[in-house]
């Protein structure tokens, strides 16, 4: 009876080791690009977190791209230069139907749907020291808009028409994250665009030295942007996320991560198969990461899914 059971238990462990195999053995001449953002952002965590688990699981060679983040990304993914990428909602709806920065260009058709990733909060920081407590008095200030053509620069721009504004009533300065907080800390500049999930390693920076003050989007200006651009939504910044007491409600948009339409189905379903059974994994690389869930997987995807995510989703319930 028991060389019976040790053979069975042989057997159960063959075939574990079996399947082990199979899975790192899946990823042998596969090399994925995932494209992020700039260092100091949420993307470039997130996306070193994903190129550990499908390099870990299923033996894929990665590499994480620092790049100027959401419009650059689509034009990489367009350009066959870039195998997943994490992009705002916004600019992939933009060069799905060639309007706002896409308008006038070919729409780039061949976009594709992994999974809704985490909301990024349109965080529009200064100082007390400024004086500025609202999005209004922004009129005549030097303000940091994000990098020339990013999704936070493309957001940037709504969120002033929201309130009235254009490019005209302030000095808009092309600044990455960690430049316009230098610069807010220099009084190079009033106050910068910083929209990405919260906390922003940046923004906390800024609240060790200074008095940082999160402007709110509220009232007409938040009905606006949901009416006329429904990839926004309300939300939240919750009081104590930095320095500020009270909850600061602002405007959110979903970031995604979208996949090159040429994979195939076979490997997007194994690449989406590996990172969610890997959450942890992905949760341990920043907080924004924990709002990645099998019930959240379309929320703001305005671009269809690639077939072998498709697959998985609904094999597991998350899609119909």
């Amino acid at each position: 009876m028991k060389r019976v059971l040790l053979a069975f238990l042989m057997v159960l462990v063959g075939i574990g080791s079996g399947f082990a195999n199979s899975n790192k053995d899946f990823g042998k001449g596969l090399f994925v690009t995932v494209a992020t953002g700039g260092t100091s952002g949420v993307y470039y965590p997130i996306g070193g977190a994903i190129s550990n688990i499908l390099s870990r699981d299923l033996g894929i060679d990665t590499s994480v791209q620092s790049t100027g983040a959401s419009v650059e990304n689509v034009n990489l993914l367009a350009r066959n230069r870039a195998e997943l990428a994490i992009v705002m909602a916004d600019t992939v709806a933009q060069a799905y139907n060639s309007t706002g920065a896409f308008e006038g260009k070919p729409s780039v058709k061949n976009l594709r749907g992994l999974t809704a990733l985490y909301p990024n909060f349109v965080q529009v920081v200064t100082t007390s020291k400024s004086g500025i407590t609202s999005i209004d008095q922004l009129k005549g200030k030097r303000v940091g808009v994000g990098a020339a053509n990013s999704g936070v620069e493309l957001n940037a721009r709504l969120v002033l028409e929201a309130h009235g504004l254009t490019y005209e009533d302030i000095r808009q300065d092309y600044l990455s994250y960690s430049e316009a907080v230098d610069q807010i800390k220099n009084g190079m500049i009033d106050a910068a665009f910083v929209t990405s999930g919260v906390p922003n390693a940046t923004v906390i920076d800024l609240a060790t030295t200074h008095d940082a003050v999160i402007l709110p989007i509220e009232g007409d200006a938040i009905k606006y942007l949901m009416e006329k651009y429904p990839f926004f939504s309300a939300g939240t910044i919750p009081g104590g996320t930095y320095t500020q007491k009270e909850d600061v409600k602002t405007a959110t948009i979903t970031n995604l991560l979208l996949v090159n339409a040429t994979l195939s189905d076979e490997v997007v379903y194994r690449i989406t198969k590996s990172l969610f059974e890997n959450l942890d994994s992905l949760y341990s690389a920043h907080n924004a990461a924990r709002n990645v869930k099998l019930e959240t997987v379309a929320d703001g995807m305005p671009v269809p899914f690639h077939p072998g995510a498709e697959k998985y989703f609904k094999e597991v319930g998350a899609l119909k």
